[in-house]
């Protein structure tokens, strides 16, 4: 069948679906389809708001037989424009919005049901509620989706001691490019039966199937926090902190993050806030030790654990948390990093992650390279240490410099992955690939994995109506 023109299918969308399901109105388009860098305009056929898993199902049947591209999107917050349309006009956004309801939650099983549309925010709450936790943690937990975190499987500020989304995932629902539905929303922690289908969708970015569920895995509700920022002479340094914590703590270090000087200042200047520690050294840590048990004085433990490693050198400054207040103020500078960087200007950004013992070497080359080879800008660096993540970015040194800077991204991204391509890690830890990284995908992937990634996706979506153009390059 040929695929159906933009006027024709927009119309038989109205037709079959109502404009109560497909939107059309000029200003709800044009909300939906920029991604959040505002890196790729693009312009929708129409939105999609379907209200329960047939619904989904019914419209993606559609689709499939009238050939109508299908963009799942969640709360549009990705860094790789994997939920917004290119420009052609015939691309149908599916937004997941109105599905956000927990359908339970079990506390003695440790786990709890929701749909895609959930918010973030209101699933921690959930858990909270029965005194649990959900540890997926991010700067866009307020507004992003679980569809969404499951379909780029997110890391955030926790993944050190609770794993990616993936980790935390016991089953899903998901919707396949022809209607058909997959509905596997068991809360088992063992279930060897067969091949695990569920891990295909988590960070497939909505190319294989649209999520529309899933049961999570809750922990219990951490009851004490011991939180502090450290000042290190090196990223070699942080790297010891780290093991030193995790063996002092009993492994209870949930976050462990690089802050370079230039990202405290850049977070002071814009968005006024400051933490007053030595500025002798280059590097500053926010970790953070929790327990749930209410009597265990994780803090003093933590306070003691620092002043050891004061004494031996490995820090030169700590301030720890006296306060929820005070915890609250340490990680809004953490979390607001990515917003004063916005504020600063154009920055060309990297997602990259290491082997934890090559991280320094890592920094300081690919930090030589940035003084050398980029006068149009400034190393920030930062990110989650514990698990290797670095984002890896630079920022405009001037006013007049951002043009020049963003005109040289391709060789600066190149000069930079390749350095992380030496070092055995990922030019993707956590953003995933959505269009920006495609020819990346390309460059670095296995040809074994890559060949097996294309047949997987002619097995799953035939006639290539998921998300075309994200993650693979669309077939002609």
């Amino acid at each position: 069948m040929m695929p159906a023109g933009p006027s024709s299918a927009l119309g038989q969308l109205l037709s079959r679906f109502g404009s109560e399901v497909i939107a059309t109105s000029a200003d709800v388009l044009a909300g939906i389809s920029v991604d959040h860098r505002k890196l790729y305009p693009g312009r929708a056929l129409a939105l999609a708001l379907p209200r329960s898993t047939s619904e989904v199902a019914d419209i993606l049947k559609f689709c499939n037989a009238l050939r109508i591209p299908v963009v799942p999107q969640g709360g549009n917050t990705g860094y790789c424009a994997a939920g917004t349309p290119d420009d052609s006009g015939t691309q149908l956004v599916m937004s997941l919005r109105r599905m956000n309801r927990i359908r339970g939650v079990e506390p003695l099983n440790n786990s709890l049901v929701v749909e895609a549309g959930c918010i973030l925010k209101e699933i921690q709450r959930a858990a909270e509620s029965v005194d649990r936790y959900f540890p997926l943690s991010l700067g866009s937990e307020g507004s992003c989706t679980i569809g969404g975190n499951l379909s780029t499987n997110a890391g955030g500020v926790n993944v050190l001691r609770y794993g990616m989304t993936r980790d935390l995932t016991l089953g899903l629902e998901v919707v396949l490019a022809d209607g058909r539905v997959i509905s596997s929303l068991s809360a088992l922690r063992k279930d060897n039966t067969g091949y695990d289908l569920r891990q295909w969708f988590i960070g497939a970015e909505g190319t294989l199937g649209v999520i529309t569920a899933a049961s999570l895995k809750l922990f219990p509700l951490p009851k004490r926090h011991g939180t502090a920022i450290v000042a290190v002479p090196s990223v070699k340094d942080a790297v010891e902190l780290l093991a030193k914590l995790r063996a002092g703590s009993g492994d209870r270090v949930s976050s462990f993050e690089l802050l370079p000087r230039a990202a405290l200042e850049l977070v002071e200047r814009h968005l006024g806030a400051r933490v007053d520690i030595s500025a002798s050294s280059p590097w500053c840590i926010l970790c953070e030790v929790s327990s749930s048990d209410a009597d265990d004085p994780i803090e003093e433990r933590l306070a003691s654990l620092l002043e050891a490693a004061m004494e031996t050198g490995l820090i030169t400054d700590a301030l720890l948390a006296q306060s929820e207040r005070e915890r609250s103020a340490f990680w809004f500078i953490r979390e607001n990093i990515p917003e004063a960087q916005r504020r600063d200007g154009p920055s060309v950004k990297h997602d990259v992650s290491l082997p934890i013992d090559r991280l320094a070497e890592f920094v300081d080359r690919a930090s030589d390279w940035v003084v050398t080879h980029v006068p149009e800008g400034f190393l920030v660096c930062y990110g989650h240490v514990g698990d290797g993540n670095l984002h890896f970015n630079i920022n405009q040194s001037g006013e007049t410099a951002g043009k020049s800077l963003l005109a040289r991204e391709p060789e600066i991204r190149r000069a930079i992955h390749d350095l992380v391509q030496e070092y055995r890690g990922s030019f993707s830890a956590e953003h995933g690939i959505g269009r920006h990284k495609v020819d990346e995908l390309e460059r670095y992937a296995d040809p074994v994995e890559l060949q097996l990634m294309q047949q997987l996706k002619q097995l799953l979506d035939p006639n290539g109506i998921l998300n075309p153009g994200k993650v693979l390059r669309p077939r002609h």
